[in-house]
């Protein structure tokens, strides 16, 4: 058996190769006939199944095919992490270096035989990443957040602040999110907390979940959304458009950081300030996580019930000092009392959910506001 696993590593390594160089001879092709004015149009997969029977005639269909495929991915896809990202189950990915990759599945992480060539490889994947989206990262700007197409959230970090070579990390969001009946049948929600958070949504309580770093609080937000009533106009704030919300009457709105020149920056802040002139029946924003907060509560005392959001805490009463700092990182001077009754008087439940060491998530905590 041990000789058989050291013949199909042989045979993975020999294919790598092989497509790395194809690969290489693929893109200096291509730009010599682009130098020349031809062959703009010709398909990709066309282009490298031609190269791969001039030069790998002598390979079975099966590996010409394969390596035609490893071709194009590493060419226009995001390499190595396509087939990671083809996987369902795969909840995020994390790059650290060129040579070593982790994902996240049930919410246990596992290490992963997934790798780049070389730091060359993995930049050119970052950069097949931002360059849609109209970001760039380098070493003047060596941090950088973006969302891909499908809603997935990307985070890079480069040299000189990431040590050991360029970092990645990809949380996936599914185009559809399980809803309440579906939690409490993962574990997450009891039903006596679905029945008491469905008529609290009904009744227009404000709700704040709390939670740590991937604990299910925006899956969970999600799912209080479907208790809205669909004649409500719902209005969400995002820093990265995650939610997936059904009712019929949905604005989305996303936050813009600085192009750059360093202009053009619209913070959660800014679309929570304009969604109160939009007539919204609900404001749901993503997370709470700055001076935005005063705005939240302001908003709240003023005749805007039943509004649902998230903030990083230990626990519900954490999750309200947090709040209360938050708010007083605006600056306008008003003392932490006027802020706290605010909180007391804006919200009426924290719903505190955990992420177990099984990789579960659960509600372990719904504190009224007092």
């Amino acid at each position: 058996m041990a000789a058989e696993d050291r013949s199909l590593a042989a045979r993975e390594r020999n294919l790598a190769a092989l497509a790395a160089q194809l690969r290489a001879d693929l893109v200096a092709r291509r730009r010599a006939e682009a130098a020349r004015g031809l062959g703009g149009e010709r398909d990709l997969q066309i282009a490298a199944r031609e190269l791969v029977g001039e030069k790998g005639a002598l390979l079975g269909a099966a590996d010409r095919e394969e390596i035609g495929a490893r071709i194009v991915r590493d060419s226009v896809g995001l390499g190595p992490l396509e087939v990671l990202l083809a996987d369902p189950a795969v909840e995020e990915v994390m790059v650290n270096g060129p040579g070593v990759v982790y994902v996240e599945r049930g919410g246990r992480l596992e290490a992963t035989d997934v790798a780049f060539a070389d730091e060359d490889e993995l930049r050119n994947a970052i950069e097949r990443i931002l360059a849609p989206l109209g970001r760039r990262v380098d070493e003047l700007s060596p941090m950088v957040d973006a969302r891909l197409a499908d809603g997935s959230r990307v985070n890079v970090v480069i040299p000189p602040l990431a040590i050991d070579g360029p970092l990645v990390s990809i949380r996936r969001f599914g185009a559809r999110r399980p809803g309440p009946d579906e939690l409490v049948a993962l574990g997450t929600l009891s039903a006596v907390q679905r029945r008491a958070l469905a008529a609290a949504v009904a009744e227009r309580r404000s709700i704040l979940i709390s939670g740590g770093t991937g604990s299910g609080k925006t899956t969970l937000l999600n799912a209080l959304s479907g208790f809205v009533a669909p004649d409500e106009r719902v209005v969400t704030i995002e820093d990265a458009a995650e939610l997936r919300l059904q009712q019929p009457h949905v604005v989305r709105l996303e936050s813009r950081p600085a192009g750059v020149e360093g202009r053009g920056e619209v913070t959660i802040r800014d679309l929570l300030r304009n969604a109160l002139r939009m007539r919204p029946d609900r404001i749901v924003i993503g997370e709470v996580r700055g001076p935005e907060a005063l705005d939240l509560l302001t908003a709240l005392n003023t005749g805007h019930s039943g509004a649902l959001s998230t903030v990083h805490a230990n626990s519900p009463a954490d999750a309200l000092g947090r709040l209360e700092t938050l708010a007083l990182m605006a600056g306008l001077g008003l003392p932490h009392a006027a802020i706290a009754a605010q909180v007391r008087r804006g919200l009426d439940l924290v719903v505190h959910i955990e992420r177990r060491r099984d990789g579960s998530r659960v509600v372990t905590e719904i504190a009224p506001v007092r």
